[in-house]
Formats: C-alpha cells, structure tokens, sequence
C-alpha cells in the first residue's frame, strides 16, 4: 500500500505552481517558433517575437510569463489503494500548495481570487481555493494533472447544447470570431462534447492539459472521426484570419483538443475553452516516494528568437501629450512610449465612476487630463524590480466605463489588450482619444520598460490599485485611432482574405 505523505503533497503542488510560472512547456514554445518562422502577417510576426522573447526571458529569470498567474485547478486521479498520512481534507492540501507557491518570496505570484464572487469582491490574498477535480482510479499512486489558467482566456469560455443533427463545426466557426482576442492568441482550443453540461466543460477545461501534437496529426492522418475533427477544425479556424493578439494573420491556434463523452440521445452538449499565450499546465505522478522532481528545460529548446524595439517605430513623449499630436496616429502604427502613465483596470474604473456620479472629487494625484490609463495588475516586485511583470489586461471589460472616463476625466488614451467594442470605439471616436495595445503574453518584456512605480489611490484594491508608472521605449500598437478605425476589425479581415485567396500551409 502506498502512503502519501502530507509534506511531499504540499510541495509537489507548490513546486509545481512555481515551475509552470516561469518555464512554457516545451511543446508550446516549439509549435510557436514554428508558426513564427511560417508567419507572412508582419503585425503578427512582431507579437509572436515578443511573447517568445518574454517566455525566454521567464525561463533565464525565473519570474512570471504572464502578471496573470491564474487561478489554479486540478485534476486528481487517485488510486484506491493509496493510502493518506494527513488529517487534513484533499481540498486543504491543495490550497496550502498554492498558498505557498504564490506567497514565495524567491517568485511572488499574482494573488487574483476573490472572495465572496458577488458583493465585496475580497482578495484572499493568497491565490486560494483552487479548483480540484478527483476521480478515484484502481492502483497505488495519485495522478496529478495542474493547470493555472488565466482569466484572459477563461471569460471567453463558450457553451451550448445543439440539436443532434446540428453542424458541430459550424458552431465553433460561428463562435471563435465572437471571442475576440482577449484570450491572447494563438493557443489551444479545447473542446468537450457530449456527456451533460458540467460534464462537456470539464471535458474542454481536461482536454488542454495535453501536449500539442497536430503536426504529428498532420504527417500520419487521422485515425477516428475526432481526429478528422480535429483537422478539420485546426485548418478552418486558422482559415479565420483573426492571427496572433488579434492583429490578423495566419495561426490563431496551435492545436485543438477534443475529449468526448457518451451523451442523452436527445442532446449534443458542446463546451469551448481556449488556452492562452501564457500555457501553463503540468502532470507528474506520486508514489510514496517523496516529492515530485522537476527538470527544468534547457534554453537551448527555446527558439533563438531575440525582440528589440522597431528602428522604424514612431517615440512618444506622454508628458505633455496633446490631442493634435494622437490624432496623427494610424492603426496598426508601432509607437514607443516614455514618460509617465496611470494604471488602473476594473475596480479602479469602478470607483471612480462612483465617485463622479456622486459628484465627488477623484482622489488626490488621479489627473487624467491629457493622460493615457495603462489596464494592467502587476505581480509584486522581488529582490531589485522596479516591479514585477506588468502585462495589458483585457480592455473589452473597461468598455462599460469608456464614455465616463472619456467625457469626464480628461483622459485621452487608454494601453490593454483586445479589441474594443462598438460602444467604446465610438466614444474613443467622439472624444478623439485613442487605444493602443500592449502584447498579452510578454509581461515580463513590458516590465523591463517600467523604470519607476508609485502608488498613487486605492491602496485596499491590492494589484487593481492605481499606481504611475514611468515608462522608456514600451512597446504597443495603434489599435483604434481618433477617427475610430479599428486594427481588429481591419486587420483579421484582410488576412481571412488573403488565406482564402492564397496557397498557404497553416503553421
């Protein structure tokens, strides 16, 4: 009988959380050097360099791929026959490997569970609870499949149930478009069908724990209906155009995964989740014999693959900043900003949305007359930072506050990530402001351009305070101009264009 010790439990999982932080999984990194290298669109190929410098960077400094750390869920397959030297429940042994893998000194991560979900809205500071699945298994030893899964991606989770005759690739090409780009590709998609509702979503959020293989896929045919599926799927959804971060170009995702399920005769449940830039999952096996051991990946499995600023991109002044001087941007411009810049994303947003409908003053030192928002949490500096990786969030959520803070703040451009809604472009366009996106999946790249940090309101808001940052040379991209013109919109359908009207492999 094996025994499995509370200590080698505990740590396992917080070494675990702590390793998938920082090192991409070497499946990941390669499929995406060689979407890279097959990549025409030059917005694309310029977002794809960052985010496999930045996972370089990650691996070499040991902090975060993305300031979105994610929230943590597991898959447990427990053999009957283990046996558990601990009083406490499985459910508290997991939360106190998250507890200190996020609160490790050597590597803080990003605390982004709050708690009660509707209502106060409290960070609990510590990452907890995660999210554990267990299904217990014949055998001796404890299966543990870990993902931490980011919130970027998460939102753009899809569900529905279709009729049995309904085209089930149909559904995912009339759904992927509306997800926008907020989930930062390219990645995977993981698709569950069958079963009942809670059962299809697990088997989408199950599916992208696995490696990505569809090249292996593509050399060797299919062997099953899902496999046929799964090409199909693959090609199609590339055929999309949407391109990495949105921008229009020709990989959207890297793989998709298909896990099935016997279902009622009368239904077709099917659930899509996508996976994000910033994949982070691992499995690994105990057995009674200690704690897990992890092998770090070589550098040399990275792509050599370098980012540096564009010689051609146009230098920004933000101190000073006027709206004649934005209105001369164009979308899908590369500009890099130096100066200094306010952060803040949905509470932050909140209150001062509050507070302006009460007629009160915003809180001292928050002027944004003239001034650019940057949508970002950072992860808490360590050792000698500035601060810790400070990637966009996704700006689709700020649409809601968009003509407040247009109309009434003075604000005059806003940093995130995505594509922004109608209502938001068009206030974007009324007020003559603009939008710019940083690249999601490059936070600790962003971060380097951070040369100082101060709190500035809101301090009880934890990562979603408002601090200023003063920035060198950030990268970011023109996403919707003064006029109102929009990169997401323009970009992906030229591309789409293209795919169809040219001979082209997907990578």
């Amino acid at each position: 009988m094996t025994i499995i010790r509370e200590s080698d439990f505990i740590q396992s999982i917080a070494d675990a959380l702590q390793f998938i932080s920082y090192y991409h999984p070497r499946d990941y990194i390669q499929a995406l050097g060689a979407a890279y290298e097959a990549e025409q669109s030059p917005a694309a190929r310029d977002a794809m360099a960052q985010i496999l410098y930045n996972s370089r960077l990650c691996a070499e400094g040991r902090r975060p791929i993305c300031q979105d750390t994610g929230s943590v869920v597991l898959f447990l397959k427990v053999g009957m026959d283990v046996r558990w030297d601990t009083k406490q429940s499985l459910q508290a042994l997991v939360d106190e490997g998250v507890r200190r893998a996020y609160l490790n000194p050597d590597n803080v991560l990003r605390a982004s569970i709050v708690s009660p979900p509707i209502g106060a809205r409290k960070n609990t500071g510590d990452n907890t609870p995660a999210v554990v699945h267990v299904e217990l298994v014949p055998g001796d030893q404890v299966e543990v499949r870990l993902a931490a899964k980011g919130g970027g991606s998460e939102n753009k989770a899809k569900f529905a149930i279709l009729n049995p005759s309904d085209s089930l690739v149909d559904w995912v090409l009339k759904t992927v478009p509306t997800m926008g780009a907020g989930w930062c590709p390219p990645g995977m998609l993981g698709i569950g069908i069958g079963g009942s509702a809670e059962k299809a979503m697990l088997l989408a959020k199950e599916s992208l724990l696995g490696h990505i293989d569809i090249h292996e896929l593509q050399a060797r045919g299919p062997a099953d209906p899902v496999e046929e599926l799964r090409l199909e799927l693959f090609e199609k959804v590339n055929a999309l155009g949407i391109g990495a971060q949105g921008l229009g170009g020709l990989t959207t995702v890297l793989d998709v995964k298909i896990l099935t399920y016997p279902t009622h005769a009368a239904s077709l449940p099917v659930a899509m989740i996508p996976n994000c830039a910033a994949t982070r999952h691992l499995d690994f096996v105990l057995d009674g014999s200690g704690p897990v051991q992890l092998e770090p990946p070589r550098l040399e499995d990275w792509p050599a693959i370098t980012w540096a600023p564009d010689s051609a991109a146009r230098r920004v002044n933000l101190d000073g900043l006027t709206r004649d001087e934005i209105a001369s941007w164009r979308p899908g411009e590369r500009l890099l900003l130096s100066g200094r810049l306010l952060t803040g994303r949905d509470a932050a947003h909140k209150r001062i949305a509050d507070l302006l409908a009460r007629g009160e003053s915003l809180p001292e030192g928050v002027d944004l007359t003239d001034r650019f928002i940057y949508y970002v949490g950072p992860v808490d500096p360590v050792r000698d930072e500035i601060v810790g990786p400070a990637g966009p969030t996704t700006a689709t959520r700020m649409d809601k506050f968009t003509e407040v803070m247009l109309g009434q703040t003075g604000l005059i451009g806003m940093i995130g990530k995505a594509e922004r809604g109608p209502a938001a472009i068009e206030s974007i366009k009324r007020h003559g402001a603009v939008y710019l996106m940083a690249v999601g999946g490059a936070a600790y790249l962003v971060s380097k351009a951070i040369k100082s940090s101060r709190l500035v309101a809101f301090e009880d808001l934890g990562m979603e305070a408002i601090r200023e940052f003063e920035v060198e040379d950030m990268p970011v991209t023109v996403a919707v101009d003064s006029r109102g013109e929009s990169v997401h919109q323009t970009g992906p359908a030229e591309w789409r264009e293209r795919i169809a009207g040219i001979p082209v492999t997907v990578a």
